[in-house]
């Protein structure tokens, strides 16, 4: 899924030296991995977004919460990284690229967990 596609663009970002598009990148990847996940970790919030017909930061941050309790605290640590780089490397730009770079690991976590849980609904 697209998810993938922002990890690897990230990636690629970060070995041209250019933290302010990887960070965006890879926070791209993380919040499309969320919004994937919540629709079996977190149905609750998902039909909320169904009905409001968009997502909002409150709704991604209440997503992640639900998911945390499901498959454990280090989801929140994933989304607390890919938060950072997207305030902190996007929006403000203080973030060198050794920075983002040693917060790839916790981004590819969030879309491994997404990638493995739309191989189980394809298998189905």
């Amino acid at each position: 899924m697209s998810f993938r596609k922002y990890l690897d663009e990230g990636k690629r970002y970060v070995e041209l030296n250019d933290p302010v598009q990887a960070s965006e990148k890879l926070y791209k990847a993380a919040e499309e991995a969320v919004k994937a996940l919540s629709k079996v970790y977190a149905f609750d919030v998902y039909k909320e977004v169904e009905e409001e017909g968009k997502w909002t930061v409150t709704l991604l941050f209440k997503s992640v919460e639900r998911m945390a309790v499901k498959l454990g605290d280090e989801v929140r640590r994933y989304w607390n990284t890919a938060w950072t780089l997207h305030v902190e490397g996007f929006h403000e730009t203080r973030l060198e690229s050794s920075y983002v770079a040693g917060s790839i690991k916790d981004v590819e976590e969030l879309v491994k967990l997404a990638e493995e849980r739309e191989e189980r609904v394809k298998h189905r």
